[in-house]
C-alpha cells in the first residue's frame, strides 16, 4: 500500500545565504559548496551531477552523471557521444546541470551551453581511466537496445582477451563535453519553507547580475 506522502515533513535549518555570504563570481561560491559537500562525510559521490537535455522531440531527459572538472571555462563531463544525451546535445546545445546534497541541505541549478571538448583532452582523459572502465566504454554501444545481459558481458569478455597486451583504444564517438554556464541558481534550505534562492545571470565576459528570488 502507498505511504501518504502528504505528511512527510522536513524542517531546513542548516544554513543560510546572506548577502554577505555572496561572492561576485558565482564561481566562487560553487567552489566553496562543493568543498563542504566534499569533505562531509554524510556526502556520497559530491560530484554527482543531474543533467538535463532537450533534443528535436522537445522531451527533456534527465539523469545522473560525474562532474570530472570545473573552472571558468566551464564544467566537463564524459559520456558516449551517441548515446541519448550525446545526440540531444547535438540537437540542441542548451542543457541544464544541478548538485542537490541532502545532507548539507543545499542545491545549485545551473543552465549553459555545451560543447566537445579537444580530442587529445579525451585521449588523456580516457587512459587515464581504470582498464575496466576503458573495456566497459568499448563495449557498451551507450542507449541502444541489446539482447541480453550476457551480450554485454560476453563483449567485454571478447575485448579483454583482444586488448589483454596491448592499450585499450578510445572509443571514437567517446569524450567529453564542457558546459559554458549563463545562469547559476544557488539554493539554501530555511525554516518554514523560506529557503534562500540566488540567481546569477551573465551580463558580459566575467561580470554577473545577482538577484534573489522568492522560495
Amino acid at each position: 500500500m502507498q505511504k501518504d506522502l502528504k505528511d512527510y515533513r522536513k524542517s531546513y535549518e542548516k544554513g543560510e545565504l546572506k548577502k554577505s555570504d555572496i561572492p561576485k563570481d558565482p564561481l566562487e561560491l560553487f567552489e566553496s559548496w562543493f568543498h563542504l559537500a566534499d569533505e562531509s562525510e554524510t556526502v556520497e559521490e559530491a560530484n554527482a551531477m543531474n543533467i538535463s537535455t532537450v533534443g528535436k522531440d522537445m522531451i527533456p531527459l534527465s539523469r545522473i552523471v560525474l562532474l570530472k572538472s570545473y573552472s571558468k571555462e566551464g564544467f566537463t563531463f564524459f559520456t558516449n557521444y551517441d548515446s541519448q544525451k550525446g545526440k540531444a546535445l547535438s540537437q540542441n546545445a542548451n542543457c541544464c546541470i544541478s548538485f542537490f546534497w541532502p545532507a548539507l541541505e543545499k542545491q545549485i541549478i545551473i543552465q549553459g551551453v555545451a560543447s566537445k571538448i579537444p580530442e587529445k583532452e579525451s585521449e588523456e582523459y580516457f587512459h587515464s581511466r581504470p582498464r575496466g572502465s576503458q573495456l566497459g566504454a568499448k563495449a557498451s554501444d551507450q542507449s541502444s537496445p541489446i539482447p541480453s545481459r550476457e551480450y554485454l558481458e560476453s563483449k567485454l569478455s571478447n575485448l579483454d582477451e583482444k586488448y589483454k597486451n596491448s592499450e585499450v583504444p578510445k572509443p571514437e564517438n567517446w569524450g567529453g563535453y564542457i558546459i559554458k554556464p549563463f545562469k547559476y541558481e544557488f539554493w539554501q534550505g530555511r525554516k518554514s519553507r523560506l529557503h534562500d534562492r540566488i540567481l546569477f545571470t551573465i551580463e558580459s565576459d566575467d561580470n554577473w547580475k545577482i538577484e534573489r528570488l522568492a522560495p
